[in-house]
């Protein structure tokens, strides 16, 4: 997709499926790569898997429609020869491969970094695994609950509630698909001072391990009997607080917002109390902090407590139901959340960054199966009769 953005004139191959690779080329495509996703004649798991499809439009559905925004889509059965050699040519002329196959099904696709970086050595070639390679769980198949229950998201659940939960949402998706997206770029500017490519591998368990055990190594990253968890996220008070008439978000952690919040509810003798007069006092005491605000908040509205905490600088804001989140102030003023009046109605979403230098392409509504197949084709260098003969074979109908 040509267009605006700061990866404008950067081609990405697009051979991911469902969350976690899709989501990492989507962030490439709102930054202005051309992504061309790559499916097989079922296509993404994702179309059917991902709720249920307007009438007239099979395949897109809700899931699907917002991770692969701003994308190109070609139909391909990669176990074909002719499959394989459009892959190729794709290849040849990608700045990007993507891919969350595991290393066995690359092999046998001929997709692997040998492979390509033979007929492309620019490429960047980028695996999206469930599992770093030489451990012992190297090549076994993974998904979202797979790695939350494994890496300590769910454990993280139980230290709240008492009972291992994931978390409501593909959360180890969405971490590492941002985490192989920044690999990608830090590849492209490699490559640029370097005129070579190379092959990336982001495995989800590493890195989902990473992301908890940062937040939650505490005392055993000096002491091998120290405590682990964070006090302050893992104390079941952690959560949205009860208000008069709903509830509400506050976060006062330094001891001006601490005291802010004292005055806010009409206890500033507290500012001198002991067991918060200070951070790590306050951290000492975390449940008798948590549970003074739980009490305290549950004296006026959600509204009222927002105006006066904003008045003492405290951070607080309201509580979003799922529903209520789409009729949210900021994100419909910051166009993050639109409504799409083309074909159909429907609620869309935009890219929330903001490049001064390079602005952002035209957001895209997500392809339909093989959409662009056609077009594809013909930049390829493939003829009239060829393309008709490669899409009249791989196409849906």
């Amino acid at each position: 997709m040509s267009g605006k953005g700061p990866l404008a004139g950067i081609r990405v191959l697009d051979a991911t499926g469902v969350i976690v690779g899709p989501t990492s080329t989507l962030l490439l495509a709102e930054q202005g790569a051309d992504v061309i996703k790559v499916e097989p004649p079922e296509g993404d798991l994702m179309r059917k898997l991902g709720g249920k499809a307007p009438a007239g439009k099979p395949g897109m559905s809700p899931k699907f429609t917002h991770f692969n925004r701003n994308k190109r889509s070609i139909m391909l059965d990669l176990k074909s020869p002719q499959g394989r050699e459009v892959m190729l040519r794709l290849a040849a002329t990608s700045d990007v491969f993507v891919s969350n196959m595991r290393p066995r099904a690359l092999k046998s696709l001929g997709l692997t970094w040998e492979a390509l970086s033979a007929i492309n050595p620019k490429l960047v070639h980028c695996t999206i695994a469930g599992f770093a390679t030489g451990g012992p769980y190297d090549g076994a198949p993974a998904y979202d609950t797979i790695i939350q229950g494994l890496s300590g998201v769910a454990a993280c659940n139980e230290a709240m509630l008492g009972e291992p939960r994931f978390a409501p949402f593909v959360l180890t998706d969405h971490i590492v698909g941002i985490i192989a997206a920044q690999a990608i770029c830090a590849a492209l500017v490699a490559r640029e001072r370097s005129g070579e490519g190379q092959a990336i591998e982001v495995p989800m368990f590493e890195n989902a391990a990473a992301f908890v055990l940062s937040e939650h190594l505490g005392q055993r990253t000096f002491d091998p009997e120290g405590t682990m968890g964070d006090p302050r996220i893992m104390t079941p008070d952690a959560r949205p607080m009860r208000t008069k008439d709903g509830y509400i978000c506050v976060s006062a952690n330094t001891d001006a917002q601490a005291r802010g919040f004292f005055e806010a509810i009409g206890r500033p003798e507290l500012k001198d109390d002991p067991r918060f007069k200070d951070v790590p006092a306050r951290l000492a005491h975390v449940k008798d902090y948590f549970g003074l605000r739980a009490q305290a908040l549950q004296e006026r509205t959600t509204a009222e407590w927002v105006e006066l905490l904003r008045r003492h600088d405290v951070p607080a804001m309201p509580y979003h139901t799922l529903t209520s989140l789409l009729d949210d102030p900021q994100l419909r003023g910051s166009g993050t959340l639109t409504r799409e009046d083309g074909e159909d109605w429907m609620l869309g979403l935009r890219h929330a960054n903001r490049y001064s230098g390079s602005g952002l392409p035209p957001s895209r509504l997500a392809p339909r199966q093989g959409e662009h197949g056609e077009e594809i084709l013909a930049e390829l260098g493939y003829d009239a009769a060829e393309r008709a003969r490669i899409l009249g074979k791989e196409s849906a109908a």
